[in-house]
């Protein structure tokens, strides 16, 4: 039976349980939650389950410890490198927002949670880390492979030397990793001589090449079991120099800077501190500090290695006779780095007879180049592209435009997804004006039009609109297309290419008119709104400057009832059949709206027996619905009596409506400017003809 997945793991952090239990309920379905109530737990957490959690959701106001400094607290530990961060918040200060994320935040949620944008984004995060990781691991192997490609010719080179010389076969990779290890101590000691971490690796290879002189020194000399005389030491001591020519008189790659830095350890590598050694007699600084390294380096595993001429010394007794000057002088700073860690060295040569760069080293070498600035700067600009790629790909679809980039070296058209889906080609075409897919979509004449408008364009003017026909699933539609062109900065600026979008005419304008439709109209009812019903009757009563006009407030007897008794889903349901009556009771020139609540507006132009229409209107909206009485109070002011303004009309039936309500309900009532009770003409329901 197939093992099964291990869950990943995620850390709430969150002072109120509440947010932390809505979390929870979001993504339990998918993850292991692990909470925390502060920044003290949520530190507690991090380091019991150190490399376990995927992503932690982080909130910023906190007691004890808020989330910046878990944040801090992630980044003196490293943990940051590995754990992404999404802050929780409801704070928008960008002071804040701009703290998190140079602290290493990756992206921010705020409340109150919405489930589809928290479970996208933590996806979205995860699986952004999750790639990186393996990127890591692909730089890893990369360096792997190219460490041994690089490496193979100069053992192949420095091993033949070795051949020639009889010695163990060994001791260039010896060299290698004991130049590598005082490098590494003396840059933890001083900055004095202007090394980086990164010449490291560079130097330790070029010490390789250290004896290449030796394959010019004839073999009876190198092989000698016996002590060289004085001339076969003279002839000996020729092979730096020598080793510095025959680099020097390289045809290729002389100036390379490995090729440079062999040449000066070539050359001075058997320079003493004291000025005794040779070719030239170098004194203290006056020797390259790489030369030095090497030369403690090559005395070093010389006394501890089998040779022609003696058996290996132990690797104490080594260390002493380095230190008490009986190989030469060397610089104090450097004995002082090669005493203290003598202990290490045995150590280190063991195990550098394995593979010298093992997924180990290569690994711990991408770590540290990913943490060299750099290489941290190109890794978060990728993260800030992929985060903006997806947020790119999420708005492009919910646009619901064909959104594209278009390069002109090399000539490419890149496409949102959805774009490319309703187009039916590919998201990235090359060559795409030689492309037979988009020739089948767009006519040549017009693709080579528009990429005539846009090469015409100038840096200061450069945007395009172009209107075509597309072929969108067999359909002939118009198309409009609207396209920035992009420039360099050089002078004068070349042609890049463009960005842009290209919208359906139609389904624009429709969309156009739905967003119309919805800054005009009550979404429940469908009827205008008050405000643009305003709008109508001012604008009627301008243009009908001898019409008159009767303005009708009317809400609903008892609705509150009905909310009560039935729910707000019924009263919605009656608010919607009076809007529904409404419609089909007035006359294709009146105006009807929902004013709000439970209360419309309907505008009147009348000539005579304007009574006699309010009583129609007023009869076919009251009744029954589903066992509900409707019952309706209206509220009626005319142009004669108030005038045109509509402020003033509003404000007139208003008066009338409450007057009614005030007295008895059910029923209609003309406003009156006197309003005495005498002589208004109420007429209740039971009494109206």
């Amino acid at each position: 039976m197939e093992q099964r997945r291990k869950r990943q793991k995620i850390l709430i952090v969150d002072d109120a349980e509440m947010n932390r239990a809505i979390l929870s309920v979001m993504l339990a379905k998918d993850y292991e939650i692990i909470e925390a109530e502060d920044g003290v737990r949520a530190v507690a957490e991090l380091k019991k389950h150190e490399g376990e959690f995927s992503l932690v959701l982080l909130d910023i106001v906190m007691p004890q410890m808020d989330g910046f400094s878990v944040l801090e607290e992630m980044n003196s530990q490293h943990w940051i490198e590995d754990v992404p961060v999404i802050m929780i918040s409801s704070e928008s200060d960008s002071a804040n927002i701009e703290r998190a994320y140079k602290l290493g935040c990756t992206d921010f949620i705020g409340r109150p949670f919405d489930e589809m944008i928290v479970q996208r984004r933590v996806v979205n995060t995860i699986l952004l880390y999750t790639k990186q990781k393996h990127l890591t691991e692909q730089l890893a192997q990369q360096i792997q492979k190219t460490e041994r490609q690089n490496t193979l010719m100069v053992d192949v080179l420095s091993h033949i030397v070795e051949f020639h010389n009889g010695e163990s076969g060994t001791h260039v990779l010896h060299i290698r990793v004991l130049t590598e290890l005082l490098l590494r101590v003396l840059l933890e000691k001083t900055d004095q001589y202007g090394l980086a971490l990164d010449d490291v690796p560079m130097i330790s290879m070029a010490a390789t090449l250290h004896d290449i002189g030796k394959i010019a020194i004839p073999e009876h000399i190198l092989n000698k079991p016996g002590r060289l005389t004085e001339e076969e030491f003279d002839i000996m001591k020729t092979h730096a120099a020598e080793g510095a020519r025959i680099l020097e008189g390289m045809p290729m790659h002389r100036d390379e800077p490995l090729m440079q830095m062999a040449r000066v350890i070539c050359r001075w590598h058997h320079e003493r501190w004291d000025g005794r050694g040779y070719p030239d007699g170098l004194r203290g600084d006056e020797i390259p500090i790489a030369a030095q390294v090497v030369a403690l380096a090559d005395v070093y595993d010389a006394l501890t290695s089998e040779r022609v001429y003696k058996p290996p010394f132990p690797h104490e007794r080594a260390v002493e006779m380095i230190r008490g000057g009986e190989c030469g002088a060397f610089n104090p700073l450097l004995l002082e780095c090669f005493e203290e860690n003598a202990g290490k060295l045995r150590t280190e040569l063991q195990s550098a007879i394995r593979e010298y760069i093992s997924p180990q080293d290569s690994h711990r070498l991408a770590q540290e180049m990913s943490r060299q600035d750099y290489v941290t700067a190109s890794d978060r600009t990728l993260r800030l592209l992929e985060h903006e790629r997806m947020k790119y790909s999420f708005f492009a679809a919910m646009s619901q435009e064909i959104q594209f980039e278009y390069t002109v070296d090399p000539p490419m058209v890149t496409i949102s997804a959805w774009g490319a889906k309703r187009l039916g080609l590919d998201e990235v075409l090359m060559d795409p004006r030689g492309c037979a897919a988009v020739h089948t979509i767009m006519r040549d004449t017009d693709l080579e039009e528009l990429a005539a408008e846009l090469r015409a364009t100038t840096p200061e003017q450069p945007v395009v609109q172009f209107d075509c026909r597309l072929k969108l699933q067999d359909e002939a539609r118009w198309t409009r297309f609207i396209a920035r062109a992009t420039w360099t900065d050089d002078e004068p600026p070349k042609y890049m290419g463009a960005i842009g979008k290209a919208t359906d005419i139609h389904e624009m304008r429709l969309r156009m008119s739905n967003l119309e439709q919805m800054a005009s109209h009550d979404a429940l009812c469908n009827l205008y709104n008050l405000a643009f019903a305003r709008r109508l009757v001012e604008q009627r009563m301008a243009e009908r400057q001898v019409s008159r006009f009767a303005l009708i407030i009317f809400d609903l007897d008892h609705f509150k009832a009905a909310n009560d008794t039935y729910g707000h889903l019924f009263g919605n349901d009656v608010l919607v059949h009076i809007a529904d009556k409404l419609r089909a009771n007035v006359r294709g020139d009146d105006i009807a709206a929902r004013a709000g609540g439970d209360e419309f507006l309907v505008s009147l132009e009348y000539r005579e027996n304007i009574n006699l229409a309010v009583q129609r209107l007023f009869r076919a909206l009251t009744g029954e619905f589903r066992g509900f009485t409707i019952s309706i109070s209206m509220g009626v002011a005319l142009t004669d009596t108030v005038g045109r303004d509509f402020d003033a009309l509003f404000h007139a039936a208003d008066q009338a409506l409450y007057t009614l309500k005030h007295g008895t309900r059910g029923g209609y009532r003309f406003y009156d400017s006197e309003m005495q009770s005498a002589l208004s003409e109420i007429t209740p329901i039971e009494s109206s003809t």
